[in-house]
């Protein structure tokens, strides 16, 4: 088959797990023997488009303008434009070459018009990858209100994203079960759960702790978006906690709306225990990966939708036992507890976040809680049960 995916981040330059992810699932397409094609925006490129090729990928960047770390306003613009900038720059290439299947993830929710301009010229089916239910969670969290104008926009765009696919994965049961009460779509939907390659990076020396001066510290890692959707401050608060452990260290690598709360916090609470670091390019997040001891992830209380963050199969993979805070309901706690690979508490549940923290400083749990997080990598995040499942 030729396959076409489409996603708003890419390799080689992304720091995002959502660009590594959808990376292995192209080389998984192709070592089946597929030949695979991603649409990608680009706004460092020079010229409105560029064609290059990694791992036997062929990637079809064009120019647009900033879409991550930017302005709310500037970046809907962007967004919005996403699809007449893919289809204007690259139309004639479309209908010289016709793909079978396409596969694109959200967010972003503005692929919908792309998506159904291909389905017509190739006569192709499409399946959705559905990982953030946007605008959702910005009304939950009372960054938009419900029935505002610019709620009604965003909306069109994600209706028209989900009718868009014949087939919308989402990332758990819960998820699943929210997503159907909520649009009534089920004739269209299944559970696709996240992946990884099982991949562990092989290391001669710790660099990343001689660095910092980590050597004889447990290292209790978040890496990733730092932003409101996350509740940061749910992390400075354990770690302003866990001072009294001296052994215990915090580190924060990543960019987002929330970096300068944390960086008031560690200031006006002079925590010497958290380090506070800019994102990094994936070689060398899979290289820090390596080092740490803990892997974190935090989730806000008011989120009425059940995210799986992407991070976790990193930490997976590198058998890191897993320390998270998740909105209620969430199924990700019943699924990392029930195989006993790390230790989850309700956002808000302050004390006993921070004694799952303290379990985890002891080695022989660590080492425990770490193998079976890698065992359960194996067993249900899979990288070849999930192209299996999308060709079906």
């Amino acid at each position: 088959m030729k396959i076409c995916l489409i996603v708003d981040d890419y390799m080689p330059n992304s720091i995002k797990v959502a660009a590594k992810m959808m990376h292995e699932l192209a080389v998984e397409f192709y070592s089946n023997g597929h030949e695979v094609t991603v649409f990608t925006p680009d706004p460092n490129i020079i010229k409105k488009f560029d064609i290059l090729v990694l791992d036997n990928i062929k990637i079809c960047r064009f120019k647009t303008g900033q879409i991550k770390n930017t302005g709310k306003v500037k970046r809907a613009i962007n967004e919005t434009l996403l699809s007449y900038n893919a289809w204007s720059t690259y139309k004639e290439f479309i209908k010289d070459n016709k793909h079978d299947l396409i596969v694109y993830y959200s967010p972003t929710i503005f692929f919908g018009p792309l998506v159904n301009k291909l389905k017509k010229e190739w006569r192709a089916s499409s399946y959705l990858i559905l990982r953030d239910i946007f605008p959702q969670w910005a009304i939950d969290n009372g960054i938009i209100k419900e029935n505002s104008i610019i709620s009604r926009y965003f909306k069109y765009f994600e209706m028209l994203n989900y009718k868009s696919a014949d087939k919308i994965g989402l990332m758990s049961p819960k998820n699943l079960e929210w997503f159907n009460e909520k649009y009534d779509l089920n004739y269209k939907t299944e559970v696709l759960y996240n992946w990884a390659s099982n991949t562990p990076t092989i290391i001669t020396e710790n660099v990343f702790r001689k660095k910092y001066h980590l050597e004889d510290k447990v290292i209790y890692f978040y890496g990733g978006n730092i932003g409101h959707a996350q509740d940061m401050m749910n992390i400075v608060r354990l770690a302003i906690s866990m001072s009294k452990h001296s052994e215990a260290h915090f580190v924060i690598v990543g960019a987002g709306d929330e970096v300068e709360l944390i960086q008031k916090a560690i200031i006006q609470n002079k925590m010497n225990n958290l380090t506070l670091l800019p994102s990094v390019t994936q070689e060398e997040y899979k290289l820090i990966l390596a080092e740490i001891d803990v892997g974190l992830f935090t989730l806000h209380y008011d989120h009425k939708t059940h995210n799986f963050p992407g991070k976790l199969l990193g930490y997976m993979c590198e058998s890191k036992p897993i320390l998270g805070s998740i909105n209620p309901d969430n199924d990700l706690k019943k699924i990392i507890e029930d195989n006993n690979a790390g230790l989850i508490e309700i956002n808000g549940e302050d004390e006993k976040l921070y004694n799952n923290a303290v379990k985890l400083l002891y080695k022989v749990t660590r080492t425990k809680e770490g193998q079976n997080a890698k065992k359960l990598l194996e067993n249900l995040f899979s990288i070849k049960s999930v192209v299996s499942k999308l060709l079906m």
